[in-house]
């Protein structure tokens, strides 16, 4: 057997941009309590903000009701059109096409950056620096993604783990299951985000938050989601229709509904240069 990768290889990245409307009806929202301790770290001194990977917007609507001013970064080109139309009404909105690394824009310039399950696909080599860059003093970055979190004696979701060890011939099996202290652990920032520390890249004034919550899905729901998981659809063809149809058989046999934990990340550091 071919090497299968892990699905999660930046080159494909580009895969979000052919399933926009998908992406944007079945992925979770975040809560409320995330935006509120993000706009408390920033402050309101400034409210310029970049987000990187906009995606469909899912992150984009509380910055914008915030008051802040969203330039987005998006490299698909279908995602870009979709955020375009989504916020048309909107004068405090822009969007470039264009993956982050290679986006032109002006040092010294954002109050805020953001980026919402997205940064993981940035390259960290280039993109750290580049966030230190653009942000004015004082500003911060901010990060943030969802995990799944299964406690201890969930039966569908063990029946599921049988699933994807007969089709899911990747490197590690998903859903992965993390506790809690390990998104803390230095290994926990490299898998949420792809490197170690923003104290590397010269940030500090570092806070990391975790969130919980629940979401309840039908049969159709969670086969939606999980389609537009990257390393989903780098599966091949047959894989991937047996993978679902085992899911779906142990999901209806369990009532139709499953019922998933998300554990919500948020990593947070700020730009200071005290010589200024």
């Amino acid at each position: 057997m071919s090497d299968p990768g892990t699905g999660w290889e930046r080159g494909r990245r580009v895969i979000f941009n052919d399933i926009a409307a998908d992406y944007d009806k079945i992925r979770p929202d975040y809560p409320p309590e995330l935006f509120t301790d993000i706009f408390n770290y920033s402050g309101t001194n400034g409210r310029k903000a970049l987000e990187v990977g906009a995606g469909t917007g899912k992150a984009t609507v509380p910055f914008l009701n915030a008051g802040y001013n969203v330039t987005a970064v998006e490299l698909g080109a279908n995602m870009a059109e979709f955020l375009a139309e989504r916020f048309k009404e909107s004068k405090s909105f822009s969007v470039i096409t264009s993956a982050f690394e290679d986006a032109a824009l002006d040092e010294n310039s954002f109050d805020l950056i953001y980026a919402a399950s997205s940064f993981h696909w940035v390259d960290a080599e280039i993109g750290c620096p580049k966030a230190f860059l653009l942000l004015k003093n004082g500003g911060a970055i901010t990060l943030f993604r969802y995990n799944w979190d299964h406690p201890d004696g969930d039966e569908l979701y063990e029946e599921i783990q049988e699933i994807y060890k007969q089709y899911y011939h990747k490197p590690y099996i998903r859903p992965l299951k993390v506790t809690g202290d390990e998104y803390w652990s230095p290994d926990g920032i490299i898998r949420g985000f792809r490197f170690e520390d923003l104290r590397n890249y010269g940030f500090t004034d570092i806070s990391m938050k975790l969130y919980d919550n629940r979401k309840i899905y039908t049969t159709d729901e969670y086969l939606a989601f999980l389609d537009t998981l990257s390393d989903h659809r780098s599966l091949p063809e047959s894989d991937r229709a047996a993978l679902y149809a085992g899911v779906r058989e142990a999901i209806d046999k369990h009532g139709g509904f499953y019922k998933v934990d998300y554990v919500y990340q948020l990593y947070m550091g700020r730009k200071f240069l005290n010589n200024i």
